[in-house]
This record gives C-alpha cells, sequence and structure tokens, in this order.
C-alpha cells in the first residue's frame, strides 16, 4: 500500500496538537511580542487546560520561554535557531551575502536582500558599514510590501487580479504621504518601477531614509528578491546617484546569473566586478 504524500493529504492527516501548537507560536509577532495563556485561549478559541498543555510542552522544548519567570510568554531560541537555519539553508542567502558585503564596502552605504511573504517583506540578508546609522531593520525584520521600496520590487510579477487577491481591502494601510492608497495606484506604481528596471525611493517608508533597490530574477524569470541600499537622507550627494542606481542594479543582475536567470533577448545585463 502506498504511503500519503503531503499533496493527497486531506485533514484526516493533519494532527491537531501538532497544528494547534504551531498556531499558538504563530500568535507570536512584532505587535505581541509577551502573551499570556488567558489571551492566547481567547485568541485561539481554546480551553485554557488546552493552552496550558501546549504551553508546557513548547516551553520544554524550547520554543516559548516566560519572561522574568512571570505569567506571560515570548518566543524562545529554538524559533530563532531554526529560522537561522533557514536563511542560511537559502541558495540566495550563500550567494548573496558576500556579493552585499562587496557593495557595501565599495559604496559605503547598508545594503540588504529581501523576500516577499505574503503581504510582507521579510529580509534575509543585511550588511551595515562602519558608521553609524540609526534604524531598527535587522535580518528577520519583516514590513508590508505595499509601502517599501523593497516590497514594490517583490510584487512586480503580479498582475493586477493577483494584486486584488493579495490587497482585497477597498483602501491600503498609509504609512506615509508616498505610500499608495489602492490597489489600482499600487499597480500603476509597480508597472513604471518595472519598466524602469529599478526603484529609487525618497522617504517612501520612513522620512529620513531614501532607497535604491533592484530585482533578483531567477532561472524562471521570476523576482525572488529585491536588493537594495538605504542611505540617511541628508547624507544623499545627487551627484553620486547615478553610480549608486548603476552599481546596485549591476550587483542584482550579478546575483540573478548565479541563480541561473537567462535575460530574454535584447535586454542587456550590466554587470560591474566590485572588488572588496
Amino acid at each position: 500500500m502506498a504511503e500519503p504524500t503531503p499533496d493527497d493529504a486531506s485533514d484526516k492527516y493533519i494532527v491537531p496538537a501538532l497544528e494547534r501548537g504551531l498556531k499558538l507560536l504563530g500568535e507570536f509577532g512584532g505587535q505581541t511580542r509577551t502573551l499570556n495563556a488567558p489571551e492566547l485561549a481567547r485568541r485561539m478559541s481554546l480551553p485554557r487546560s488546552t493552552v496550558f498543555r501546549l504551553l508546557a510542552t513548547l516551553e520544554s522544548l524550547g520554543f516559548i520561554e516566560r519572561t522574568d519567570g512571570g505569567s506571560d510568554y515570548r518566543l524562545g531560541m529554538a524559533v530563532l535557531r531554526m529560522g537561522f537555519e533557514f536563511l542560511s539553508s537559502l541558495d540566495l542567502t550563500e550567494l548573496g551575502q558576500p556579493m552585499i558585503e562587496r557593495l557595501c564596502n565599495d559604496i559605503k552605504h547598508p545594503c540588504n536582500i529581501v523576500i516577499r511573504d505574503g503581504r510582507s517583506t521579510v529580509y534575509v540578508a543585511r550588511v551595515m558599514p562602519p558608521m553609524p546609522f540609526t534604524t531598527g531593520v535587522r535580518v528577520g525584520t519583516r514590513l508590508p510590501a505595499h509601502a517599501t521600496v523593497l516590497g514594490r520590487i517583490l510584487l512586480q510579477d503580479l498582475a493586477l487580479a493577483e494584486l486584488r487577491k493579495l490587497y482585497p481591502e477597498d483602501k491600503l494601510e498609509v504609512f506615509s504621504s508616498s505610500t499608495p492608497k489602492s490597489v489600482l495606484e499600487l499597480f500603476d506604481m509597480v508597472e513604471v518601477d518595472r519598466e524602469r528596471g529599478y526603484v529609487l525611493g525618497e522617504g517612501f517608508f520612513e522620512a529620513s531614509i531614501s532607497t535604491i533597490a533592484a530585482p533578483v530574477r531567477d532561472h524562471t524569470g521570476h523576482v525572488v528578491a529585491a536588493l537594495g541600499t538605504t542611505i540617511a537622507s541628508p547624507n544623499i550627494q545627487a551627484s553620486r546617484l547615478d553610480d549608486l542606481v548603476q552599481k546596485v542594479r549591476a550587483c542584482a543582475d550579478e546575483l540573478a546569473l548565479l541563480l541561473n536567470y537567462k535575460p530574454a533577448a535584447g535586454r542587456a545585463v550590466n554587470v560591474i566586478s566590485i572588488r572588496p
């Protein structure tokens, strides 16, 4: 008798306790770093006794921990270890990390690689130059895709119908005066970005931060990541912008070639060798 495969799995193959445990971990996030058992029971519509058993199991495995021995819980180091193992398993990260290190050394600005997870961008690689630069962004940080320059890059493959499915609401959440307020406005913006081949956004998400970003495509031709640099607005030199854009695009194209991307006929890929 053949073993069932994940693709054949139906509800009868789902392990309820495992499902509940994973959903419990998913309740924690940037806005809810700590939660207690009663709040989790309310959120998950489960009896408190069930939640206490889930918490005890997850705590014993290191996936959650108590905050200073109190009644609140937060994510534990086991979750962090799994996250870093996932990031390090990505060819994108392995190949891209040394490349953005070289780019950062050359342009002297922070450089990042991000991927999309649903409506969010996730930073999977980041390099900072040896100079002060105040930002809360780090590897693992999630930001809204529609409201960030890097996110706009990652939405380039989506048709209008796909964007509407991703953002079914009438009005998008606004973070700055530059944030698109509707799906149609977002789509028009992304269409222009695609034609241009890169995005330069000044104060798009944070008023004092500007970003230059370009798409990274894989062997299928789809955008799998966005590669970019962030610059404190007071440090922007207009005379350097063209050079910065060229170097960011070249680095993104070079990473795409390593991912076996084959440009369409007629599309030039400009790769600049950036020496350490």
